[in-house]
């Protein structure tokens, strides 16, 4: 995450009065426009976060720059994302560690592989289609640069069909049938390793539950994380009219020795 004023080919977020949030790539002589008139992005280079700059037609934005969390919601994709309520509970269900070896299969917009990398793991991805393995890989180096594609790595195959790495400390899968690949996670993780599944929906779970037992795996677990804001305006405090409920259900287990 870079500091200071911001520079050209920065990505900064614009938030205007109604907290709508609009996400854009600063390039010298280029214009933000919207239904409020537009913003050139000269008035924000330079300047820095935190800033206020105005419309043409006098609305006005706060300028910041993205979070993680920020970025996964409004960047480019080709898959569905996992969402960060989601995200951030995978790390912990997965204890990700800094220079942790991870495989996730399924990447799709390489949502969670930000997550992982950013939180230091070294992730091979695997992912069946071209154009949803391009897209991780730019999405992953548009927010966490260039370097971040030293320690990922995504190749196009089926993890049905098999898992060469071995001696993984964790196993993350987002696929449609994460059972199948329960038996080879059995030979790729080494003792004591954690595998992690997002599933959308219960009966999902429920054959996935069965294959982990079925292979020996300890302490499986599934938990469902729902997000619910709240309005606070004065004295008036009470939950929001919306949430986010469910998404998908997590499913962890652990990797016994014999």
């Amino acid at each position: 995450m870079s500091r200071g004023a911001f520079s050209e080919g920065d990505r900064v977020l614009l938030i205007d009065g109604k907290q709508r949030r609009y996400l854009v790539t600063l390039q010298a002589g280029a214009e933000f426009h919207s239904h409020a008139g537009y913003v050139p992005h000269d008035d924000l280079i330079g300047r820095l976060e935190g800033c206020a700059v105005k419309s043409t037609r006098g609305a006005s934005y706060r300028a910041f720059r993205p979070t993680l969390s920020d970025f996964v919601l409004k960047m480019k994709r080709g898959a569905q994302v996992i969402y960060p309520k989601d995200l951030a509970p995978i790390l912990m269900l997965a204890d990700i560690f800094p220079g942790a070896r991870v495989l996730e299969t399924g990447v799709g917009s390489g949502a969670l592989s930000m997550s992982l990398l950013r939180a230091g793991a070294s992730v091979v991805g695997y992912e069946l289609r071209d154009d949803f393995a391009a897209r991780a890989a730019a999405n992953v180096r548009g927010f966490l640069g260039d370097g971040a594609l030293e320690n990922y790595r995504v190749e196009v195959r089926d993890s049905y069909e098999g898992i060469d790495e071995s001696d993984l400390d964790r196993l993350l899968l987002d696929l449609p049938e994460p059972w199948q690949v329960v038996k080879h996670a059995t030979h790729a993780l080494r003792p004591g390793g954690i595998v992690v599944a997002y599933t959308p929906s219960v009966t999902q779970v429920a054959t996935l539950r069965e294959a982990l037992d079925e292979h020996g795996f300890a302490l499986a677990e599934t938990v469902e994380v729902l997000h619910r804001t709240w309005h606070v305006e004065g004295q008036a405090v009470r939950p929001d009219h919306r949430m986010v409920a469910h998404t998908g259900f997590l499913t962890h287990a652990r990797l016994p020795l014999g």
